[in-house]
């Protein structure tokens, strides 16, 4: 069954309901309710060998609803209980069928009207700038369900994969191989820029204390930058969570000796660095 737009703004304040809505308060104690009731399963899951039925069943229905909006491809919803990532989406071109894509969603959009599983299909399929700002919204309006964050979310969505480069894929693996699994934060894209312009300095990433999120320059998401090139500027900002900014002679120092030595232990620092100097004029031109 598909999901219609609400005609105007007033009908789009009323919540969406599988069965017809008896009453206001009614549906939103359900809501609540249920809310909870995936938190619950969701810290049962992690223990558990199997995925309890209430948390497939969303996933299913939230899936069936963002398909409804997409002209073509599938989609593979997976709900999280994050504290940093509301939204992640990695998208797969298969031969001879539609892209796939799998996305992570926060349990926040479980019960999300047809305004915002539109806006998902958008942002999903083509990356659709007014959709990221619904969703940056809603985000907004619901932190309250983001467990131990209060009314403190990330102000704009999360973007993982990009036309060329996955960085969730590329922050896994470095976690696992370098860090035990132990970094905890977020990763995405920056914005997009407007016209290709020659610049002086490029800020390839950066990383955040406050809000544990890294920050990859988009020039980055480009064909003739290789993967390893991508890993290693990720990898130097997973480093600023475990190396704290140091003040020396009443300057702060980013990058300690101790810093320095860790980053060079990078499997392709050496051709990391090569690369950069060879190309630095085709990364600054973006």
């Amino acid at each position: 069954m598909s999901e219609a737009l609400p005609a105007s703004r007033s009908a789009s304040v009323v919540a969406p309901c599988v069965d017809p809505c008896a009453g206001g308060s009614a549906a939103g104690e359900g809501t609540t309710s249920r809310a909870i009731g995936l938190v619950e399963a969701m810290r049962r899951a992690k223990t558990a060998k199997k995925i309890p039925q209430e948390i497939l069943d969303a996933q299913d229905s939230l899936e069936r609803r963002i398909r409804a909006h997409l002209a073509k491809g599938r989609v593979q919803v997976t709900l999280t209980d994050n504290r940093y990532t509301m939204i992640s989406v990695r998208r797969i071109a298969q031969k001879g069928s539609d892209r796939r894509y799998e996305v992570r969603l926060h349990h926040m959009f479980v019960d999300a009207d047809p305004v915002i599983t539109r806006a998902l299909a958008r942002y999903v399929a083509d990356n659709d700038g007014e959709s990221s700002r619904i969703l940056g919204d809603f985000i907004d309006d619901n932190s309250g369900h983001v467990r131990g964050r209060a009314r403190r979310t990330p102000t704009t969505v999360i973007f993982t994969a990009g036309e060329y480069h996955d960085l969730r894929a590329i922050f896994d693996e470095l976690n696992t191989r370098y860090f035990d699994n132990k970094i905890d934060a977020s990763i995405t894209w920056g914005q997009r820029t407007g016209r290709p312009r020659r610049r002086n300095s490029i800020k390839m990433g950066s990383y955040s204390v406050e809000d544990r999120l890294i920050r990859i320059h988009r020039s980055l998401d480009r064909a003739f930058v290789p993967r390893f090139f991508v890993a290693w500027i990720v990898f130097h900002e997973m480093l600023h969570q475990i190396h704290d900014i140091r003040v020396k002679n009443g300057r702060r120092e980013f990058h300690s000796k101790e810093f320095l030595a860790d980053e060079a232990q990078f499997a392709h620092y050496d051709e990391a660095k090569n690369w950069e100097r060879r190309h630095l004029d085709a990364i600054l031109t973006y």
